[in-house]
C-alpha cells in the first residue's frame, strides 16, 4: 500500500499563493508519476498538473503560467507552487500516485484531498 500525505491547502484572498505538498511512503518500489487533481462542488474530478519521475510536467491550461509543479525524487514529494491564484480555483485538491509496489504490482493511489479556497 501507499500513503499520501497532503498539506498546504487553506484559505487565501484572489491574487495571493499558496504550495500543496504530497509526501509518498509505504511499499514503493517505483514512483513513476505524481499529479494534483482538482474537484469543484458540482463538477467533474479535473487534472491541475502532473509531473513524473523524469521531471517531465503537464498542466491544465487554466493555471499555466500561474501554476510550478515539482517532485522531490529522494523524499517521494510532489510540489505545487499556486501563485496568482482566483476565485476559480478554489475546490478540494486531491494528489495522485503512479508505480510500481514492492511485490512489482503496479498502484494508482489517491490522497483525502486538501481544500483550496481563493476569495474574491
Amino acid at each position: 500500500q501507499v500513503q499520501l500525505l497532503e498539506s498546504g491547502g487553506g484559505l487565501v484572498q484572489a491574487g495571493g499563493s499558496l504550495r500543496l505538498s504530497c509526501a509518498a511512503s509505504g511499499s514503493i518500489f517505483s514512483l513513476d508519476a505524481m499529479g494534483w487533481y482538482r474537484q469543484a462542488p458540482g463538477k467533474l474530478r479535473e487534472l491541475v498538473a502532473a509531473v513524473t519521475s523524469g521531471g517531465r510536467s503537464n498542466y491544465a491550461d487554466s493555471v499555466k503560467g500561474r501554476f510550478t509543479i515539482s517532485g522531490d525524487n529522494a523524499n517521494n514529494t510532489m510540489y505545487l507552487q499556486m501563485n496568482s491564484l482566483k476565485p476559480e480555483d478554489s475546490a478540494v485538491h486531491y494528489c495522485n500516485a503512479q508505480g510500481v509496489l514492492r511485490d512489482r504490482k503496479y498502484y494508482n493511489f489517491w490522497g483525502q484531498g486538501t481544500q483550496v479556497t481563493v476569495s474574491s
